[in-house]
């Protein structure tokens, strides 16, 4: 089975994102696909590389990193709800005459498109948040 995943909550907000997390890399254990993991809203904090959770608890933004690299998934941050919390790729910092970026690089900025084409790719839709 094809899954896409769009999360609407930040890190550590709610168990959303967790659970978001949870749910991809358990599918890609039992051999089912993740097409896309969207993230919009507040769940565009998931893709900061400036976190720094106390060494106790789970880092849920690296998890998600360490995830796209071992299985190659298409994590997507919503251009226009990055924007506005502060999240930007070295694309946007330039754009808008910032001084630096915060958007790991295992992350992409793109538009509501993508969650769309990924609604129509995947055999399953799941929105945690």
């Amino acid at each position: 089975m094809i899954f896409s995943l769009a999360v609407y909550a930040a890190p550590y907000s709610s168990q959303a994102s967790h659970s978001a997390y949870q749910f991809a890399l358990a599918a890609l254990l039992q051999g089912h696909s993740v097409h896309r993991v969207f993230f919009y809203q507040d769940g565009v904090h998931n893709a900061t590389n400036l976190a720094a959770p106390p060494q106790d608890e789970f880092n849920l933004q690296e998890a998600w990193q360490r995830l796209a690299n071992d299985h190659k998934l298409d994590l997507v941050v919503c251009v226009a709800a990055a924007l506005r919390r502060g999240i930007l790729d070295e694309a946007e910092a330039k754009r808008y005459d910032k001084p630096s970026h915060n958007l790991a690089s295992e992350f992409t900025i793109s538009g509501l498109g993508q969650l769309v084409e990924a609604a129509v790719v995947s055999d399953r839709l799941i929105s945690f948040g």
